[in-house]
């Protein structure tokens, strides 16, 4: 499975990818508002051999795609969407990105582009997101790409030994132009 922007390429994660996934899965500054994280070596093993394993799944729910930046060739991040609940044709998309590709719209281009897919290839009619409250750059992106907030979950998830909150945006179908 591929997918391609104007910048990107998204593709199927393989073996080869731990260098490049464990940079930035490791890093403390990129997973800060991650629920996982910073990474040692095993979980990022793991992390990528699950991801292999879902490629094989019929029917598929979980697409976790590697972010490749045409420029370089270079896997910078990841993009994913998961059907959460076939029968209501819903489903949450979740990024992560390389802190030396930051502010430069990559994961902007991304999100908008794995939303196209979910509703396009996946048939989907919602599609959420959630993110910590303190994470200002995601929920940045989720407004840019034309989701909306609609509220915040109290104490939702148990993260690093303590609770926290997530602010939860959606977009439905009919509120985009490439259905």
């Amino acid at each position: 499975m591929i997918l391609e922007t104007k910048r990107l390429i998204f593709r199927e994660f393989k073996e080869s990818d731990f260098q490049a996934v464990h940079a930035y899965a490791s890093d403390i500054e990129v997973v800060r508002y991650m629920e996982f994280g910073p990474n040692i070596e095993k979980d990022t093993i793991y992390f990528i051999q699950t991801q292999m394993q879902h490629q094989n799944e019929q029917p598929r729910r979980i697409f976790d795609l590697a972010l490749i930046h045409k420029a370089d060739s270079k896997l910078i991040g990841a993009c994913s969407i998961v059907i959460a609940h076939p029968q209501n044709k819903e489903g949450f998309i979740g990024y992560i990105l390389n802190k030396d590709y930051w502010n430069q719209g990559y994961i902007t281009e991304a999100a908008g582009e794995i939303i196209k897919f979910g509703f396009k290839e996946l048939r989907l009619h919602r599609i959420y997101a959630t993110c910590h409250p303190d994470n200002i750059g995601s929920y940045r992106v989720m407004d840019k790409i034309g989701m909306q907030r609609e509220g915040l979950l109290r104490e939702d998830k148990f993260v690093r030994g303590k609770w926290r909150d997530s602010c939860i945006y959606s977009i439905l179908e009919q509120d985009t132009d490439f259905t």
